[in-house]
């Protein structure tokens, strides 16, 4: 079992059921205990946008590589993949922060942002897709033993799956809806074509 947790609020019982723990990498409950009881600990990492609460948010927009403002949450910001100053400052920092912080690895978070800019701008946003996928393909390098969890981003399995250890489907069979803050059931061609994508990623594992 497994659970997904972005608040620091929850006491440490609450978590007694799952061997699998991801948490958001600056706010969450005391890790020690946790892997005490020998689990293991998942911290939270966007690489497809970046959230203005985070401490490295100013360096990258001064940088001039964020894009357009997710609508549903806002204050976070798509950043351009193609840009190494975003890779570096993820691999010489970002990661080596959440480990230090005593995170056994990381949760990829919005890779499906780069495949949608360059869907619906090809042009301006030429090489977004595999500027994502080198990115993943870096950290594994440089972090080899590390176990790396990544949500969606399911066009990119065929180049990165050997480079992670576990794929989550978010919103495979429901979502939430921001226009009418109800969640709803995703329309059936969506789900069908998620879980074609992971059943091909399945089929393809040795």
């Amino acid at each position: 079992p497994w659970v997904v947790y972005y608040a620091d609020k929850a006491p440490l019982d609450a978590f007694g059921p799952y061997g699998l723990v991801v948490l958001d990498s600056e706010s969450h409950p005391s890790l020690q205990p946790l892997r005490a009881q020998g689990k293991t600990l998942l911290g939270y990492i966007s690489l497809g946008e970046v959230e203005q609460h985070r401490s490295w948010y100013a360096k990258v927009r001064q940088w001039g590589i964020l894009k357009d403002e997710n609508p549903d949450w806002k204050g976070s910001y798509a950043v351009d993949m193609r840009d190494s100053r975003w890779s570096n400052l993820v691999i010489e920092t970002l990661v080596p922060m959440i480990l230090a912080r005593g995170f056994h690895g990381i949760f990829l978070d919005t890779l499906d942002n780069p495949i949608h800019l360059e869907s619906v701008e090809p042009q301006k946003n030429k090489g977004m897709t595999k500027a994502a996928a080198r990115l993943v393909r870096a950290i594994r390098q440089r972090f080899p033993n590390m176990p790396i969890m990544m949500n969606r981003a399911y066009q990119l399995l065929p180049v990165v799956e050997r480079d992670i250890d576990i794929e989550l489907g978010e919103s495979i069979y429901a979502d939430y809806d921001f226009g009418k803050t109800v969640y709803r059931r995703v329309n059936m061609a969506d789900y069908e074509q998620q879980v074609r994508w992971l059943k091909a990623a399945k089929i393809r594992q040795p």
